[in-house]
């Protein structure tokens, strides 16, 4: 049996229905991680698949010295950043022109109870890089060397920059935590 680097090399090489074996491989992955960053079952299905044709496009460009899984996961994290760029945007301009609905959806709801309710508030309290540094560390289970791959850092760097939100995290959820005791009682 092939490993991914042989399949990869073979893919270049013009055996291009090998492809479908890395969807096979890496779509439940790279769904569950986008999932994560965006937040929305239909756009992380929709991300899912512009990541795997721009893979497929710039699978030429992958040199093998690299990890495929790395380079997979930074194709992933470029597309839903832009993605989530791009929402932020229209999100101001909803807010300028006075049309932001307010309503949460039925999905909206269900997403929101997959975390507790201090954790998804400290989450979103998060930048897009330190969400994403939660996300590739704890829920895809991800060295800090392969961070550093995929965000193109240092593993040093990557670490520090974990440390530092891991103890932001824990403080917001502690806050949080005390908000809704104070209510309680």
């Amino acid at each position: 049996m092939d490993s991914i680097e042989e399949k990869i090399k073979r893919i270049q090489a013009g055996e291009v229905y090998l492809f479908s074996e890395i969807i096979r491989l890496y779509q439940q992955r790279i769904y569950l991680y986008c999932f994560r960053l965006l937040n929305n079952k239909e756009e992380a299905e929709d991300a899912l698949q512009d990541i795997l044709v721009k893979a497929y496009q710039n699978i030429g460009n992958f040199q093998p010295q690299a990890n495929f899984t790395s380079w997979l996961y930074r194709v992933a994290y470029h597309h839903c950043l832009n993605q989530l760029r791009r929402q932020k945007f229209q999100n101001q301009l909803q807010r300028l022109l006075r049309q932001d609905v307010t309503a949460k959806s039925a999905e909206q709801i269900v997403e929101n109870r997959l975390f507790s309710g201090p954790v998804a508030s400290a989450l979103e309290k998060l930048s897009m890089e330190e969400r994403n540094l939660v996300i590739l560390r704890i829920f895809e289970d991800k060295s800090f060397a392969e961070i550093g791959e995929i965000l193109g850092k240092s593993t040093v760097t990557v670490r520090k920059r974990y440390e530092r939100t891991r103890r932001k995290l824990k403080e917001a959820i502690e806050r949080r935590e005390k908000q809704l005791w104070a209510r309680i009682n």
